[in-house]
């Protein structure tokens, strides 16, 4: 358990550091694809999420667009939120990846519906792509890590000297 929770720390953390270190505008959107991705039961489910969450925000960054092109109201926003969130909570225990489609236009009119008109749609929409991109390979790497019995092996005993004697479990 604690292991899990260290390497996941250790590599959000560390793709902040790197968004951050790459100068990215939005490096909040690396983390959260980050924990999406390395949160994996399996290292396939990682792999999968890693694919899923990727292609689906390559789709639905073509769905934003075409809002962005819109009018916008806080009437129109104030739908649009209700509509793709009810879209997302029906797919999501479905397909990740279909739902992904629908988060990626959600999450970028509840961030940036304030700055519409006042960038560049296709600078948000590039920036969005980056960054989903490199936190999922992120998540990606940091799974591939926490489902390796080597590196499990190699970096536990690790761990149990760094931890405090009252914290760990009694030897077997």
């Amino acid at each position: 358990m604690v292991f899990d929770s260290v390497v996941i720390g250790v590599f959000v953390g560390g793709s902040v550091l790197v968004a951050q270190a790459l100068g990215l505008q939005r490096a909040y959107w690396v983390p959260v694809s980050c924990l999406a991705v390395i949160a994996g039961a399996t290292l396939r489910a990682v792999w999968d999420k890693q694919l899923q969450r990727i292609l689906g925000t390559a789709l639905g960054l073509l769905l934003a667009w075409g809002f962005m092109a819109l009018p916008f109201n806080p009437w129109l926003i104030a739908a649009m939120v209700m509509v793709l969130t009810f879209i997302i909570e029906t797919l999501v225990v479905r397909h990740y990846g279909v739902a992904a489609v629908f988060i990626t236009p959600l999450t970028l009119l509840l961030a940036e519906a304030a700055a519409f008109g006042q960038q560049s749609t296709m600078a948000v929409l590039q920036a969005r792509f980056v960054d989903i991109v490199l936190g999922s390979v992120i998540g990606l790497v940091g799974g591939a890590c926490i489902h390796s019995p080597r590196f499990r092996a190699a970096v536990s005993p690790w761990l149990r000297r760094l931890a405090p004697q009252r914290l760990l479990p009694p030897p077997r």
